[in-house]
C-alpha cells in the first residue's frame, strides 16, 4: 500500500482556540460569543445572570417558538429542532432523557467544546429548557476522553448555580472515547445508557427508545445554547440575522491556510470568502477548502467564489472550514482523511471493514502519484456501491468526502494520474488527523 505521510501540524484545541466574529457581516453584536473576553475564562453565573437575566422555564410553548424561529440542529444534519422536540413530546412513554452531545469527534472542530469552556451557563440553560419542554427528568452531558478542561468548566458552573439547582433537572456527565464514530448520535445514546460508543445499526430512533429504553433527545452544545437565547428574545429576534431559509448565526471552526485560525460566529448566508478574508487569507492564493468536516465536501478555488454559508447551498456539517493555501494539495489531504476514516470504522460491517480500506488505499496511491490504471474507475464504482449499505452512515460520509475531492481538484488529479510528483505530499495543508493510538 502506498501511503501519504502525516506531518505534524496545528490541531484544534478548545482550551486554546481563539473566539472571533466576522466584523464585516455583523449588523449587531455577536450572540453566542457575546459577554466577557475569552481571556478571562468561563463566564461566571453572576455575570451570565446580570447580562441575560433569569432563564425562562421550558414548556409546550417552546416548541412553537422554535418552529417559528427556524432553528436547525448544529450537530451536522441540520435537522429542524422543533420537529425533533415535538417527536419526543408525542411519545407515550416517559419521562424522557436529554443528552447534550459534547463529544465532538470531528478532528477539525472545536466550537462546541470552546462554547462550553467559555459560556457554560448558556449551554446549561438551554439543556434545562429542553428537559422541561420534552418532559425529561435527567440531563446527560456526553464528553470525550480528552475533555478534562471542559468537564472542569461544567462542574464549576453547576456548583456556581448553587441554590438554583434545587429547581432544575439533575445533570450528570458521561465519558466516551475520543473517536470519530463515538460522536454519532446513536453511539452517544448507547454510551449514555452504559453501552459501547458504537453507532446503532437498526431502529428504533432514540426519540422512541434511547437511553435505557426511554425517549431521548440528543442535541449538541451549540444547538441548546441557541435555544437559551431564543427562549429569552424570541423567534423574530433570532430571524433578524441570517436568511429566511437559514436564519440566525452559527459557529465555525477555521483552520489550515489562514493567518487567524479559531472559532468564528457568522451570519448564515454570508459569502464563504468573507470568512476567509476575515481569517487573514487572500482568496486568490487558495487552492480549495473542506467545508463541513470529514463528512463534508471539498471545493476547488473556483467553486468557493460563489459559495454562501447556508446548509441549503453547501454541506456545513458540524461547522468546519478547512482552508488550503496555494501550496497545499487537496488530493493529498483527502487521502489522509480517507485513511483516518478507514481506521475509525466501528468494525460492524463489510463496507467499513473492507470498502473503506480499499478506498483509502486507492486514494493513497493517487495522492502519491503512483496510481494503478484502474484506481479512478474503481473509486467511482465504489462511490455508487458503498453508500446506504453500511450498519451506520460512516462509510457514506467517508466515500462522499473522497469522491468530492476527485471532482473538486479534477485538473490537478490529471497530473497525479500521469505520475507527476506533487509538492504537497510532504506538507500539511490542514491539521493532520490523529494517528492510531492517539486515544
Amino acid at each position: 500500500m502506498t501511503s501519504v505521510a502525516e506531518p505534524p501540524g496545528w490541531a484544534p484545541d478548545a482550551a486554546a482556540t481563539p473566539l472571533r466574529a466576522v466584523p464585516a457581516q455583523a449588523r449587531g453584536t455577536v450572540r453566542l460569543l457575546a459577554g466577557p473576553s475569552p481571556d478571562r475564562g468561563a463566564e461566571t453565573y453572576a455575570d451570565h445572570r446580570s447580562r441575560l437575566g433569569r432563564r425562562p422555564s421550558g414548556g409546550e410553548w417552546m416548541v412553537d417558538v422554535l418552529e417559528r424561529s427556524g432553528l436547525r440542529g448544529r450537530g451536522g444534519a441540520w435537522f429542524p429542532t422543533a420537529r425533533k422536540w415535538a417527536a419526543i413530546r408525542r411519545q407515550p412513554r416517559g419521562p424522557a432523557v436529554v443528552v447534550v452531545n459534547l463529544s465532538e469527534g470531528e478532528p477539525l472542530s472545536a466550537k462546541d467544546r470552546a462554547l462550553a469552556l467559555h459560556r457554560p451557563h448558556l449551554v446549561l440553560d438551554g439543556a434545562q429548557i429542553a428537559a422541561e419542554t420534552v418532559g425529561a427528568d435527567e440531563i446527560l452531558i456526553c464528553l470525550a476522553g480528552p475533555g478534562r478542561s471542559v468537564a472542569g468548566a461544567l462542574h464549576h458552573a453547576l456548583a456556581e448555580r448553587g441554590r438554583d439547582l434545587r429547581g432544575e433537572v439533575p445533570v450528570a456527565m458521561v465519558r466516551t472515547r475520543h473517536r470519530y464514530v463515538a460522536g454519532e448520535s446513536s453511539a452517544v445514546v448507547r454510551r449514555a445508557g452504559g453501552g459501547p460508543a458504537r453507532p446503532a445499526s437498526a431502529p428504533p430512533h432514540p426519540s422512541e427508545s434511547g437511553v435505557r429504553g426511554r425517549p431521548t433527545l440528543v442535541q449538541n452544545a451549540e444547538t441548546v445554547a441557541h435555544v437559551a437565547l431564543i427562549a429569552r428574545f424570541g423567534p423574530a429576534w433570532y430571524r433578524e440575522r441570517g436568511t429566511p431559509g437559514a436564519p440566525g448565526t452559527t459557529l465555525l471552526t477555521l483552520s489550515g491556510g489562514v493567518e487567524h485560525p479559531g472559532v468564528y460566529e457568522v451570519d448564515l448566508g454570508i459569502p464563504l470568502l468573507d470568512v476567509v478574508r476575515a481569517a487573514g487569507a487572500t482568496p486568490a492564493s487558495l487552492s480549495g477548502a473542506l467545508v463541513g468536516g470529514y463528512f463534508g465536501t471539498w471545493h476547488g478555488r473556483e467553486a468557493l467564489a460563489g459559495a454562501r454559508l447556508s446548509p441549503d447551498e453547501v454541506s456545513l456539517g458540524c461547522g468546519v472550514l478547512g482552508i488550503l493555501d496555494g501550496s497545499a494539495c487537496g488530493l493529498v489531504e483527502a487521502a489522509r482523511v480517507a485513511a483516518y476514516l478507514a481506521r475509525e470504522s466501528a468494525g460492524q460491517c463489510g463496507p467499513c471493514l473492507h470498502g473503506l480500506r480499499a478506498v483509502a488505499e486507492a486514494m493513497g496511491r493517487i495522492a502519491a502519484s503512483d496510481a494503478d490504471p484502474g484506481d479512478l474507475e474503481r473509486l467511482r464504482r465504489w462511490s455508487r456501491m458503498i453508500p446506504g449499505r453500511g450498519a451506520c452512515h460512516h462509510p457514506d460520509g467517508a466515500v462522499g468526502n473522497a469522491v468530492s475531492a476527485l471532482t473538486a481538484f479534477a485538473p490537478h488529479l490529471a497530473l497525479h494520474l500521469r505520475g507527476i510528483p506533487c509538492s504537497g505530499r510532504g506538507r500539511s495543508g490542514l491539521p493532520p488527523p490523529p494517528r492510531a493510538g492517539w486515544w
